[in-house]
């Protein structure tokens, strides 16, 4: 008799293994999965002149735990009126990644836009507690028209990684 005809002739054993291999593979998998929608739900000590943007910015929660938001920008003149005022979110060791195309998690088409990142692991309740300066990665979505790179200063004591390439160099 093979081991395979024993399992089956104890159901509860198979039942067992069956559900014990299903929750691995689910507890690997849980990292991939982000749960999010409509509405900037960033702490209120954030600079008030982001206000505007809630109602167009998305909250996504991790599997891995922490929180990002996308901030999608429709003009030039909407993006540059926030850009000082994100960058007073920044931490002191925060990086800045410099991207092109669909990055924001927001809908079709978002091209241009801020994804920005509080340290991995707090809850909402949590970064609430927080002074406003705690993001520590800054996603730059850059599309040349509204998010214009010639138009607007970086930090000059802050990492820059340019990704906006990256595709383009493995060809």
């Amino acid at each position: 008799m093979s081991r395979h005809t024993s399992l089956l002739k104890r159901p509860k054993l198979f039942t067992f293994v069956v559900v014990a291999a299903v929750a691995l593979c689910a507890a690997g998998s849980v990292y991939a999965i982000s749960f999010g929608g409509p509405g900037g739900k960033w702490p209120k000590t954030w600079p008030k002149e982001l206000e505007p943007l809630r109602k167009e910015a998305w909250t996504w929660e991790h599997g891995f735990g922490g929180i990002s938001y996308d901030i999608p920008f429709a003009t030039r003149e909407e993006f540059e009126a926030a850009w000082p005022h994100i960058l007073t979110l920044k931490s002191k060791d925060a990086r800045i990644f410099l991207l092109r195309g669909s990055h924001l998690r927001v809908g079709e088409g978002k091209s241009a836009g801020v994804r920005v990142c509080p340290p991995r692991k707090l809850t909402p309740a949590e970064l609430e507690k927080l002074p406003a300066e705690i993001v520590t990665t800054i996603w730059l979505v850059v599309d040349g028209e509204i998010v214009d790179l010639n138009r607007i200063a970086l930090p000059a004591d802050t990492t820059i990684i340019d990704e906006r390439f990256k595709d383009e160099k493995k060809k």
